[in-house]
């Protein structure tokens, strides 16, 4: 939609589009413009088949490099069932993602409303109800308070018409409608008072207009389109996978290659020229199944579904695996205020009355003039469930006045109406003329500078006396202050009189008034918010107000929630969309960290905020719930949008939703994003210095002409002892004080922290061990050579295996001491090491021995074995003991 419409009169309208707007279109030129222009929806990208998603699960690059692995195994060396096992667990790492996938996408269609809502349209001069995705560019529909506006309109009548349009532009309080022709050349979307926006509320008042955009022609449409020619973020997870399997790649390509030149080198002449290279390459795949660690992308994505497990009881919906993690790197969370950070529901906060200021809390009297006139001056409808509906500003009213206890509907029965005076937005004044015993009460409430112009008298000490220019002044102090606190401030005012009006106009009626008060509204953080923010703020994540809402409005609420610090600039630190359109994006990006709240922004410039944050290296998640904030939730690196309020299209736009819109969620989806990252990180420490260990074995087995270890043991030592420890790894409980850290960034990876070094050294003391072990198989009490080789290669095969079941002790926390009572909280990690030992000891069952090509150890080679597995423990400990104390210093 590029006309300005706004711009443009009625007639001109009627006459572009062919219709009338007291006859509407004809049934037969409505059917044509449906078949021409499409129904009246948003379209969306085709959703991939499950057959597409599992293929797309094989292209990480850690896959194809076990895929390479697999096919090597089996064709080059003939080991089948080592290709076979490796297959199994790709395909393991495939399904998972793909079921994943699919129950995240069927949570987000549980969350989507069903039902198509109804319209009212003016068609041959009859007013019809359709379903609103059959309505045209042309059709007049009528509008009242309760309806969804169903398409893009211009206004062309108006009745004290108000709607609520935070869904598109952010912004909490109602607008007020006119139809009058906007004469600017280019007018803010929030500021198009002439116009109503598809997916938008009538809070109060009728209307009539004409529809001048459908489906992906409309605001909306707009949005959707942006989102559909949107390009997936990755995610920091998917990025240090992808730099761990070309980490993998080269150093496994590398130690392969130096070992079938050395081995040609030392062993040259040893054996005919052909069969020595086919000899050590056999080795070189050896080498190279152990040093993969094959489990890693199953117990990654098994790690990551247990994260998804336990956000979900915490009422997170996870869409996309690596989004669990995400959380955790965060540097910003960019939010949007309404609904968000606040309630997106207007309540009363102060009311002025006898001279003084009083809060919410302070009890009122029930026949205080200034509480009946919020009651009677009021069309806030209630059900007989006690829900109201309406205006928000009045449900907030009259919610004030059930929280004092008043008991409003036999209020409502005995005064009971029986004239008003409506608001409109010239005088900004509505009024009620109720029975009142046997006079009658005459209720008035608007804008506190126009109500006043009206009133002659106060209520003081009991008396009702003229009003004095100084009481005038000290009631628009108040209404200053509470103003400049964002409170939106009404004014209440009353008169009694004997009989109702013959004619009952603003002049008669609103004349002669009694000030009665000031009330004082606002919409509220939320009562979790601001521990939210502060907890987020010691873990070193800022937040950041992103509104559509007014300046003044976003400031007091960041001040409150602590988002703007006391002594901070207001004035540099809150920045409007217009301002920030004046600036480049060079400028921008340089000084993006000096902003922390920004007001009346439009889609555009949420997208903007969130690239130049994301231009500073920052890990950016952006949480919202309307229309408005789809757009930058998915650029962001993550985000997060609202079950309950939140518009269908941010929740399909995000990559987390919030069953129940309770930002303090978010915070704890970032510890548990904190967690899976640790847990992730220690489960590579583990994998990775163990491989590490089995590659030095076997190598130095080669350099030094031993008897090496065979793939199928090194295949079991790591299917035994990789899988169950790793993923019991994956569950263990947040560390104390993972808050306090700072988030780690987006150029952090997995090696990050001291796992690199922790990784080599640990790798190193383990092939120590384990050739220790194997020179002791030597010993004097052993007989024949042949005898020595088969239990020297048995000692280093369970050595390397207990080894490594030992050292997942170590790896539950990389610096810190083992030797604390946290240490066997997981059930699942004992039970996961008990396991796995006795499985790894069964191959000393007399009828598996031959399987694995093992002989049986005595007491001493067994005692031996377990000595290593403790050394590991000892050693590694020792080492921690003087990082920290380096660290200390």
């Amino acid at each position: 939609m590029n006309t300005k419409y706004y711009a443009q009169n009625v007639s001109q309208i009627e006459r572009e589009l062919k219709t009338s707007l007291d006859k509407g279109l004809s049934n037969e030129e409505a059917k044509q413009r449906l078949a021409k222009d499409g129904p009246n929806s948003l379209a969306s990208k085709k959703k991939r088949s499950m057959f597409m998603r599992f293929i797309d699960q094989f292209k990480d690059f850690m896959i194809i490099v076990l895929i390479v692995a697999a096919i090597l195994s089996g064709v080059v060396a003939n080991e089948w069932t080592d290709a076979a096992i490796i297959m199994i667990v790709v395909l393991l790492n495939a399904i998972l993602g793909v079921i994943q996938e699919a129950k995240s996408e069927a949570a987000i269609d549980a969350l989507k409303e069903m039902s198509t809502p109804n319209a009212h349209v003016r068609r041959n001069g009859a007013i019809l109800e359709i379903p609103s995705t059959e309505i045209v560019p042309g059709d007049v529909v009528l509008l009242e308070a309760g309806d969804v506006v169903p398409a893009d309109m211009r206004l062309a009548k108006t009745a004290s018409l108000k709607v609520e349009e935070s869904a598109l532009t952010g912004e909490s309080v109602p607008v007020e409608k006119d139809n009058e022709v906007l004469k600017a050349d280019d007018v803010a979307l929030g500021d198009r008072v002439n116009m109503a926006y598809a997916n938008t509320n009538v809070t109060y008042g009728r209307g009539e207009g004409i529809v001048v955009g459908t489906g992906m022609n409309t605001e909306v449409g707009k949005i959707a389109t942006m989102l559909n020619n949107a390009d997936e973020t990755a995610t920091p997870l998917k990025a240090n996978l992808n730099q761990l399997g070309k980490t993998l790649t080269i150093m496994i390509l590398a130690i392969c290659v130096i070992v079938f030149v050395v081995g040609m080198f030392t062993k040259q002449g040893s054996e005919p020229t052909n069969k020595l290279i086919i000899d050590m390459f056999l080795v070189a795949v050896s080498l190279a199944v152990a040093a993969i660690p094959e489990g890693l992308p199953a117990i990654v994505t098994i790690i990551l579904a247990l994260g998804t497990q336990t956000m979900a009881k915490h009422k997170a919906i996870v869409r996309k695996l690596p989004a669990v993690e995400t959380l955790g790197a965060t540097d910003i969370i960019c939010s949007d205020k309404t609904g968000t950070l606040t309630q997106n529901q207007m309540t009363v906060e102060k009311v002025y009355y006898h001279g003084n200021l009083h809060t919410d809390e302070e009890p009122i009297a029930s026949n205080n003039p200034a509480l009946l006139s919020m009651i009677l001056a009021n069309d806030t409808q209630i059900e007989n469930g006690g829900n109201l509906l309406g205006d928000p500003t009045e449900t907030a009213l009259i919610q004030y006045a059930f929280d004092q206890n008043v008991k409003v509907q036999d209020l409502l029965k005995k005064d009971n109406r029986v004239q008003e005076v409506p608001f409109d937005s010239e005088r900004k004044l509505m009024s009620s003329v109720n029975h009142y015993g046997d006079k009658y009460y005459v209720a008035v409430k608007g804008a506190p500078d126009e109500l006043l112009k009206r009133v002659t008298k106060i209520q003081k000490d009991g008396q009702i006396i003229q009003i004095s220019d100084s009481e005038k002044d000290k009631i628009l102090t108040s209404n200053k202050d509470m103003a400049e606190q964002a409170l939106r401030v009404l004014g209440l005012a009353y008169k009694i009189v004997d009989k109702p009006y013959d004619d009952p106009t603003t002049n008669n009626v609103e004349q002669d008034l009694i000030f009665a008060g000031l009330v004082g509204m606002i919409d509220p953080e939320r009562p979790e918010a601001k521990a939210a923010v502060a907890e987020a703020k010691s873990a070193g994540i800022r937040t950041v107000m992103i509104t559509g809402d007014h300046q003044i409005t976003a400031a007091a609420i960041a001040s409150r929630l602590g988002i703007l610090e006391e002594s901070s600039d207001k004035n540099k630190a809150v920045i409007t969309g217009a301002e920030l359109d004046k600036l480049s994006d060079d400028y921008f990006n340089k000084h993006v960290q000096d902003y922390s709240v920004y007001a009346r922004v439009s889609p555009e410039n949420k997208v903007r905020i969130v690239k130049a944050w994301q231009a500073n290296n920052k890990i950016v998640a952006m949480t919202g719930d309307g229309v408005n904030d789809a757009p930058s939730l998915k650029q962001a690196d993550i985000g997060i949008g609202m079950g309950i309020t939140g518009t269908e299209v941010s929740k399909g736009a995000a990559d987390m939703v919030l069953a129940d819109d309770n930002f303090a969620t978010i915070v704890e989806a970032i510890k548990q994003g904190r967690k899976v990252f640790a847990n992730i990180q220690k489960a590579i420490l583990y994998l990775m210095s163990c491989n590490v260990g089995e590659v030095l074995t076997v190598f130095m087995m080669t350099m030094l002409g031993w008897d090496i270890l065979m793939p199928v043991q090194l295949l079991w030592i790591n299917l035994v002892t990789d899988t169950l420890p790793a993923i019991a790894l994956g569950v263990e409980p947040v560390e104390p004080g993972i808050m306090k850290k700072k988030p780690r960034g987006r150029k952090s990876n997995f090696f990050s922290g001291g796992v690199a070094s922790s990784i080599i050294y640990q790798g190193i003391l383990e092939g120590i061990l384990v050739l220790g072990a194997y020179q002791f198989g030597f010993g004097p009490h052993v007989g024949n050579a042949a005898m020595q080789h088969a239990d020297a290669l048995t000692m280093a095969f369970l050595t390397l295996g207990l080894i490594q079941l030992f050292h997942a002790f170590n790896s539950k926390f990389i610096h810190k001491s083992i030797f604390r009572a946290q240490t066997f909280e997981n059930k699942w990690f004992n039970g996961a090491i008990l396991i796995s030992a006795l499985i790894m000891a069964a191959v000393e069952i007399p009828f598996l021995t031959k399987i694995f090509d093992v002989t049986e150890l005595d007491g001493i080679q067994w005692l031996v074995v377990i000595v290593a597995g403790l050394l590991m423990i000892i050693i590694v400990e020792i080492v921690k003991f003087f990082e920290r104390r380096a660290a200390r210093k």
